[in-house]
């Protein structure tokens, strides 16, 4: 589905039932807007693995503009600003009061740039291996120089840079990068085919992915807003995260006040493959425990 909105054309996924029955009456559950990481990625990566999920929240899975299946533009408008702004507008265009929103990595960050600005439009933050400045790289660069391969190294200096050249070589840099991205990384002939296909279900951006790290991100900083969220929020990390390492999780579960954080102890940055059970446990339980 799409959504004209902001001068682009927004691609958007609805997953679950808005009301389902509970005795004499219909209740409502939670709509929740899931944003993908990259910049550049899309929601692909999400399928089929979030669908326990629909069973506790409505799900709209969205493309970032320029990404995905949402329409492609000038690669200077593939901002966090516009990227937050066409949230809001399509909550508005949905018709929806207060959202959750879960955001993995980069989709994180536009979470708590969102709330900055719409805070009053929020049930609850669902930040999943995200950091709250860009001070994240800098530890990034540590780890991937002592535990990286040579090419590993070559090829994360390519996303510092935000110098990808094709969408070829961005797919290259997550073949290259698979296993630090991965804590249950395996190369066997069936976890390489699930890779492939899922490589080839995707519509990555390389273009977002260079603006974002050859520009705004590296002024990315939400640290200061931190102690005013006011909505529950759950901040899940994974021990291993080579990209937005753990220490950055455990900061904004000191900063923001109603916040719950879960480390997850065998995960890497693909906290949701690595631990797919858990995962998948702790968000229904939070959702039925914190999220009205």
């Amino acid at each position: 589905m799409y959504a004209h909105i902001n001068g682009i054309k927004l691609f958007f996924d609805v997953e679950g039932a808005g009301f389902v029955p509970e005795g004499p009456m219909m209740r409502e559950k939670p709509v929740c807007f899931v944003l993908h990481g990259g910049p550049g990625g899309d929601h692909t990566g999400f399928k089929p693995a979030l669908s326990p999920l629909s069973e506790v929240m409505q799900l709209v899975y969205i493309d970032n503009r320029g990404s995905g299946k949402s329409e492609r533009g000038p690669q200077s408008t593939y901002t966090m600003k516009n990227n937050v702004e066409d949230i809001e507008e399509l909550r508005k265009y949905l018709g929806l009061d207060k959202i959750v929103l879960l955001g993995q990595s980069y989709g994180g960050m536009v979470a708590l740039e969102y709330a900055k600005k719409y805070q009053e439009n929020l049930k609850s933050l669902l930040l999943v291996v995200t950091a709250p400045s860009s001070d994240f790289t800098d530890k990034a660069k540590e780890i991937v120089k002592q535990k990286g391969t040579q090419e590993q190294q070559e090829m994360a200096q390519v996303l510092w840079d935000g110098a990808f050249k094709s969408g070829d070589q961005q797919e290259q840099y997550y073949e290259v990068m698979a296993p630090l991205y991965s804590y249950s990384y395996k190369d066997t002939v069936e976890e390489n085919l699930s890779r492939e296909n899922a490589s080839r279900r995707s519509n990555r951006s390389y273009e977002a992915l260079n603006e974002g790290f050859g520009g705004f991100l590296r002024d990315y900083n939400a640290v200061d807003f931190l102690p005013s969220i006011h909505v529950p929020t759950l901040i899940i990390a994974g021990r291993h995260d080579w990209i937005t390492p753990v220490e950055g999780s455990i900061f904004m579960n000191e900063k923001i006040p109603n916040s719950k954080l879960v480390i997850f102890e065998e995960s890497s940055h693909g906290v949701i493959k690595d631990e797919h059970n858990k995962f998948i446990v702790t968000v229904k339980e939070y959702v039925k425990n914190s999220i009205n």
